[in-house]
Order: structure tokens, then sequence, then C-alpha cells
């Protein structure tokens, strides 16, 4: 797997896909202990679940489009929290 540093973005801009991300991965956990037992609950988190990937996938395009960030078929985009740089990992 390669992986090329092809950009980075602004810490504001870091600071919101890395709410989405840790959003992401604690829903991601959540759903693996809630059942559909509680009806609400669980429709909830489907919910938050679908609103947040969605939000997470708006992030990732349009940065991709405001930096014009090299992409392929086949490849992923990462982010480094730590240096802000972005990644195609093909």
């Amino acid at each position: 797997m390669a992986k090329k540093s092809i950009g980075t973005v602004t810490e504001d801009e870091k600071k919101e896909i890395q709410s989405l991300f840790e959003r992401k991965n604690g829903l991601a956990e959540l759903s693996k202990i809630l059942t559909a037992d509680n009806a609400e609950l669980y429709e909830k988190l489907v919910k938050d679940m679908g609103e947040t990937g969605t939000k997470f996938q708006s992030w990732w395009d349009r940065m991709s489009a405001k930096y014009s960030w090299e992409s392929s078929e086949n490849g992923h985009w990462e982010i480094n929290f730590d240096t802000n740089e972005i990644f195609l990992v093909d």
C-alpha cells in the first residue's frame, strides 16, 4: 500500500474532520453493544450514524474540491491529525 503526501488543511479544517472521525468511531462502537430491543434508541443511533457519515464524506468532498487533491480509482485519502497532512493511499 503506497502512501503519498498530497497537501495539508488548516487547523480549523482538521478539527472539523477530527470531531466527525471521533464521533463516527464512537457511534460504531456503540452500535456493537446496542441491540434493536430498544427501538427508539436504535433508530436514533442509525439516524446519527447516517448523518455523521454524510457530514464526514461531505468534508472530504469539500476539501478535495477546495485544494484540488490528487485521487485514484482504488485509493482513499487519510489525514494525519498531528500534522494536518493529507495522504493519498493506494
